[in-house]
């Protein structure tokens, strides 16, 4: 069998069909090898196997099984092994990484310079891998596909001196295949570190031209004229520089082979000339000791005699006291500053054109060279801390160029200003005045409407200092921001409500115009506002109150906070007043503490069916509050102490006396049923006898006590409970003499004959008022057995009263009716 890798779990993979030669049901089995993981399970009666545990080829290719098959004596078992296919899940992986390759600048185009490889576990095409370069139109470089071999692309040629570091983004991608039913590509990205070594291909260059000096009259033999600067092009790995003068000295100058100190080996009048032009060379020396490269300078010297002119700054056009200059922010570190031009020159000669220049102002962002100049020189200004030139700290840097004699004693000076004009460039990213924003707005608060304002500051200026706002994540769905200004606000159509979602929050982004961004999160809450009524379940309720217990009322706010959903209850309207009291917090309602007793309330009311109702309020704390009211139907009974299966069916059965009728009238006739059977079977007994027995007992007739009329009507109750079984009537059985000539006392007495069920109720109607019906039960009392010390005891008294006052009420509904008899 073959099974693809990533079958998800719980998959019918295969069913196992087998059948027994005698026609007896089989069972299926598969087992494994010790120590092997278990991948498949199979239903025994079924066959179906189910992958259980998720396969991986690239750990195990191979799985080997045991099925058996049996039919309850005896069993085939047999070796399966299964082929685990490979499916397209593993990405490529990068070996040996990091990639930092060091190529020298003069490595020809089309050469290749480093071999990247990946690997893919996969097998067939998603294991072949396929190699690119990302932006291969700004690369100087290009990627072979298939073996993954880094070459210079062709007419293309690398340059220390332009760029010193080359990042090269380099992708390998698998060749695809099936993955749980989809066709998967995988990929994966390295950069590779191209670093520029530095090839000695660029001769010196002579810093500070052109080169003025001046010999005075006075001047020392063997003293220093000026100094010549030269540096290797090659900065990666410069070489050391060597000078010599060409020609133009005529024995009268030397300049030193390390320093560039020009020097005058002859007293100033044994000088022939008043202008010496020297033609100096400066060579690089390579570490063998060749000359690898020079260049020449032409070094001018004048000769004077007296000390009578201060340091003077000149430019294009002449004398000049004031230079300005306009570049980015930001140079490059050891760049020149070319715009200025900026000569200063000493017209006397010999030390007392001798001076030293320097920069005065915002210290260590520029140095100026050279230091020290003899008669004239070319002032170079040189970036050293690129971080201080910033456009948002400084726009304009303002400088004084210094050249202060040395060696003379009327230290002759002169100042210049040096005015550098900054431009911006895009150097910062958006910021935000805060890392998270709350807000709350109210729930009720209609759409477009505004939330919260995000502000983020760009420092850069014109295009790249606008900021434009965006937001997104999942809880900005029902929100907006203005790009321009940052104000969050709702959507026109969003419906805010606090007891469906009161939390909000989002992403916030601050981008500029070269996708420059930053971000921050903003946590919304929805105010809770009152706008629910308190609900009752039933805007008219039943309950009934048993004297000295409360019943319960109970509203719902459908507000989610505090205090709008807090309601208050209170009796509106009761009739008669000063009867009911409330919890105003539980919904409580109990009678007034003296009204102990169903004769208070007949004495307080003339409502005697004890019946009253209540206009009951549940009213919210909220701002406007809210309220609603309800209709509470309180029927009000008093407590006793009978308990029973009578009372409890005539408390279930107090809304339907129909029903207590059609029960009463199945007792009766199960009663007379069992009275005739156990009649006859005397009759038949006594027929077969050959005693001389009696043919009857004689018993003496009780007195059939007048039919009781229950009302049921006023006995309503929500549902069955323990107070039903309070209104139990019971009567005392009167003792049961035999009369008989022959005085023979039966150990057993013969039940008494079942009373037959009573008449239906007679009903009368008035002419002038709608009829109305009272359901009533009637029937007489079945005279029970008691022993003779409880017949001593007499009737209690609550049992006594409890009848007196059911009658009472009988025979005034009676009259109030119009028919005296029921």
């Amino acid at each position: 069998m073959v099974f693809l890798v990533h079958i998800c779990l719980g998959t019918h993979v295969y069913t196992l069909n087998g059948t027994d030669p005698e026609g007896d049901p089989v069972t299926y089995g598969l087992t494994y090898e010790a120590g092997s993981r278990r991948y498949f399970s199979v239903d025994k009666n079924l066959g179906n196997v189910t992958l259980i545990e998720e396969l991986d080829r690239e750990k195990e290719d191979e799985i080997e099984v045991i099925v058996s098959i049996s039919d309850g004596l005896s069993t085939v078992s047999e070796k399966v092994r299964i082929l685990v296919m490979d499916a397209n899940d593993e990405s490529p992986e990068f070996i040996n990484t990091p990639y930092i390759v060091q190529v020298p600048e003069n490595t020809p185009s089309g050469s290749s310079i480093f071999k990247i490889e990946a690997v893919d576990k996969d097998t067939g095409s998603g294991g072949s891998i396929t190699y690119f370069l990302q932006n291969i139109h700004a690369n100087k470089f290009t990627i072979d596909r298939h073996s993954g071999v880094l070459r210079i692309k062709t007419g293309v040629t690398l340059d220390y001196e332009k760029s010193r570091t080359h990042f090269v983004i380099v992708v390998a991608k698998d060749g695809g295949g099936k993955l749980r039913g989809d066709n998967k590509v995988f990929s994966a990205t390295t950069t590779v570190t191209v670093n520029v070594e530095d090839v000695q291909d660029t001769p010196p260059m002579f810093i500070g031209t052109p080169y003025y000096g001046y010999v005075y009259e006075d001047t020392l033999a063997g003293s220093e004229v000026l100094t010549v600067v030269a540096l290797d092009g090659d900065r990666g790995k410069p070489n050391s520089i060597h000078y010599c003068i060409v020609n133009g000295s005529e024995g009268s100058f030397e300049v030193s082979n390390t320093t560039g100190a020009i020097s005058v080996i002859k007293s100033p009048n044994q000088l022939k000339k008043e202008v010496y032009e020297l033609k100096v060379q400066a060579s690089e020396i390579s570490q063998e000791g060749d000359v690898s490269a020079y260049a020449f300078a032409i070094v001018t010297i004048r000769v004077v005699d007296l000390n009578n002119h201060p340091p003077t700054f000149y430019g294009e056009n002449g004398p000049q006291n004031r230079f300005e200059l306009t570049m980015y922010e930001h140079p490059p570190e050891g760049e020149i500053l070319r715009g200025l031009k900026i000569t200063v020159n000493d017209s006397d000669q010999g030390a007392n054109a001798k001076f030293n220049l320097r920069l005065v102002g915002p210290g260590g962002i520029f140095r100026v060279v050279p230091q020290t100049v003899l008669n004239e020189a070319q002032v170079t200004i040189i970036v050293e801390n690129s971080a201080s030139i910033d456009y948002e700290k400084f726009k304009v840097l303002t400088f004084k160029l210094l050249a202060i004699e040395v060696n003379t004693p009327e230290k002759f000076s002169s100042t210049a200003d040096v005015v550098i004009r900054l431009l911006d460039t895009n150097d910062n990213v958006p910021k935000f005045s805060s890392d998270y924003y709350i807000a709350r707005i109210p729930e009720n608060s209609p759409g477009g409407s505004n939330v919260v304002a995000v502000t983020a500051t760009d420092p850069d200026s014109g295009l790249w200092g606008e900021v434009k706002y965006s937001i997104y994540g999942t809880g900005a769905d029902l929100f907006l921001i203005h790009p321009s200004t940052g104000i969050i606000y709702t959507q026109p159509w969003a419906v805010l409500d606090a007891e469906v979602n009161s939390k909000y929050n989002f992403y916030v982004k601050a981008e500029d115009t070269d996708g420059k961004y930053s971000l921050a999160e903003v946590f919304i809450t929805v105010l809770d506002v009152n706008d629910h009524s308190p609900e009752f379940n039933e805007n008219i309720q039943e309950k009934t109150m048993i004297i000295g217990s409360p019943v319960k009322i109970e509203a719902i706010d459908q507000d989610a906070e505090e205090p709008n959903n807090i309601v208050d209850y209170s009796i509106m309207q009761a009739d008669p007043a000063n009867v009911f009291d409330i919890d105003q917090s539980t919904g409580e309602i109990k009678l007034k503490s003296y009204i102990r007793s169903l004769d208070i309330i007949h004495n307080i009311t003339k409502n005697k069916d004890c019946i009253w109702s209540l206009v009951v309020q549940a009213k919210d704390r909220g701002s406007p509050s809210f309220s609603t009211t309800a209709v509470l139907k309180i029927d009000i009974t008093e407590e006793t102490l009978h308990k029973g299966p009578m009372a409890a069916f005539l408390m279930q059965t107090k809304d339907n006396p129909m029903k207590a009728l059609g029960v009463l009238a199945g007792v009766m006739g199960i009663m007379v049923l069992i009275t005739i059977m156990i009649s006859t079977a005397m009759f038949w007994r006594n027929k077969r006898s050959n005693k001389i027995m009696p043919v009857r007992r004689i018993i003496k007739k009780r007195q059939t006590p007048q039919s009781r009329t229950v009302r049921m009507e006023w006995l309503k109750f929500k549902r069955p409970s323990n107070a039903a079984e309070k209104f139990v009537v019971e009567d005392d059985a009167q003792s049961l003499h035999n009369e008989n000539s022959n005085n023979n006392v039966q150990a057993a007495p013969m039940p008494p004959t079942a009373p037959s069920p009573p008449p239906p109720p007679i009903l009368a109607h008035r002419g002038d008022a709608p009829g109305w019906r009272v359901p009533t039960v009637s029937g007489s009392l079945t005279p029970k057995f008691i022993n003779k010390q409880l017949k001593n005891r007499g009737h209690g008294s609550a049992h006594n009263a409890l009848v007196s006052e059911l009658k009472m009420k009988f025979e005034k509904r009676n009259a109030a009716i119009g028919d005296p008899h029921i």
